[in-house]
């Protein structure tokens, strides 16, 4: 008798947890500011829970998927295709906060880059899996260099390099994790960490962000504000916050703290406690990711949990080292947490696929 299949619990009351926190955090985060500045503090919480359900209700179907229909060549190409036109069309859209990174559907933005590191570790998987035995030629893996490449190139024009970065990062893993021999992960690091900097000063504002991570408080009412107020935020939570809602720093202190600094405010409500709280559901998500990767059936289901397990987890890792003063600020969200349509949607859309893939485990993918 076929054995029934089950979806991971662990990891999908996880999500679920990181949703609700989103859903009810956009609206602490983002209630003053929105009133000051729209004349409606319910603007952002009314889209991150419209935003939400959609998503939850698209990870419910997804998950019922089978994975193996997502191996499909002219799919992943066609989704290539649409993704690469969205990437170059939004070049020419308007500038929001000096970037070009979403187009404005009925009031909603669309962020074609989080499409893009879908695309990338679909084909990734694909190609890893026909020509996982002849990893170490270099021809084998070119395609994946081309691909990751022109995306992450594409991304950085936007200018985003920080998602440019975690792509390539979670497209490396992948290989990496394919049995890519040592001295070529040597050489490209070298090759890839010089690059990076070459093109961070080439940008004056990279290079002032770099200098502000190393020294904040050398300019606190300018480039160190940022950080400064979100240490602040974090350092004044206590163990268990000063409660929902009460949070001093989101009151036009803290920029953005709907966004990419949504965990200083969370800190500071929450508490250390709270804080806690989200870091352990993200690590059950690395936890029954890379389990899945690891109990997958057949390699595409392995690279394919793996990449989307990078996706989520090191995004997660920026944005907290970022919002920690332990990495550069780089305007990166968090992923399942942050106010953003497009991130929540594709993040819970990788989910639902994970839990599929811990359906087909070689071993029961349920706790």
């Amino acid at each position: 008798m076929a054995r029934k299949l089950q979806s991971d619990k662990w990891m999908f009351l996880a999500t679920l947890a990181l949703v609700c926190v989103s859903v009810v955090m956009v609206y602490s985060a983002s209630a003053v500011m929105a009133e000051e500045r729209f004349g409606n503090p319910y603007l952002f919480f009314t889209k991150q829970a419209l935003w939400a359900t959609l998503g939850v209700a698209l990870m419910s179907m997804v998950m019922r998927v089978d994975y193996r229909t997502w191996r499909n060549e002219r799919l992943i190409w066609a989704l290539l295709g649409v993704v690469v036109v969205l990437l170059v069309a939004v070049l020419f859209a308007a500038r929001v906060n000096g970037t070009r990174r979403w187009f404005a559907v009925a009031g909603f933005g669309i962020q074609p880059s989080e499409l893009a590191k879908l695309a990338a570790v679909l084909f990734t998987a694909l190609i890893l899996e026909r020509r996982m035995h002849r990893i170490n030629d270099v021809f084998s893996v070119l395609p994946i260099a081309i691909i990751a490449g022109a995306l992450a190139a594409l991304i950085l024009v936007e200018p985003d390099f920080g998602t440019a970065v975690s792509l390539l990062a979670v497209i490396g893993v992948m290989v990496f994790a394919a049995g890519l021999s040592y001295r070529y992960v040597i050489g490209t690091g070298i090759v890839g960490l010089a690059g990076l900097a070459l093109v961070a000063i080439q940008e004056p504002y990279r290079v002032r962000r770099i200098m502000t991570f190393l020294n904040p408080w050398a300019d606190p009412l300018g480039d160190g504000f940022q950080i400064i107020q979100s240490l602040i935020a974090i350092g004044t939570g206590g163990l268990f916050g000063k409660g929902l809602m009460e949070s001093k720093q989101k009151l036009f202190f803290l920029p953005e703290p709907h966004t990419d600094f949504i965990f200083s405010v969370i800190a500071e409500e929450m508490g250390f406690i709270g804080a806690v709280v989200i870091l352990a559901c993200f690590g059950v998500l690395a936890w029954r990711g890379l389990r899945a990767s690891l109990r997958a059936p057949d390699p595409f289901g392995s690279y394919l949990a793996l990449g989307l397990t990078m996706m989520i987890v090191l995004q997660a890792f920026v944005n907290i080292s970022v919002v920690l003063g332990l990495a550069p600020t780089k305007g990166i969200p968090l992923p399942l947490v942050s106010s953003g349509g497009s991130s929540l949607l594709i993040n819970l859309l990788a989910v639902g696929v994970l839990l599929n893939i811990s359906q087909h485990s070689t071993e029961t993918g349920a706790a």
